[in-house]
């Protein structure tokens, strides 16, 4: 298991488990973090998981695909450069300890 942390809107710090391999969003969602929608069930269309990278250990975190980038562009609530969704980030031993604040609005 890989642990992460996601900062709720409200600063909530929520500490999560997240199997290897699968996407973020999942053990978001499961865990109950405010914010985590996951209306597209993860197929990077809606942007309802969207999260800014508030840190994550150096090459952690491969870049976005065409697909990520283009929602994060059309859909996302404020996009930044830091921004990423939870649902094409997947849990590796190398994102241990990284923290993602999620974003609000839609």
């Amino acid at each position: 298991m890989v642990r992460v942390t996601f900062v709720e809107a409200d600063g909530t710090r929520r500490e999560v488990e997240a199997k290897e391999g699968e996407p973020l969003m999942y053990a978001a969602r499961d865990a109950d973090v405010a914010g985590i929608i996951a209306e597209c069930g993860g197929s990077a269309m809606c942007a309802t998981c969207h999260c800014y990278v508030v840190e994550a250990p150096e090459g952690a975190l491969p870049e976005p695909l065409n697909d990520e980038a283009d929602t994060i562009e059309f859909m996302a609530h404020e996009p930044k450069e830091n921004s990423r969704l939870m649902c094409q980030v997947k849990a590796s031993a190398a994102l241990e300890g990284a923290v993602f604040a999620v974003a609000t609005g839609r």
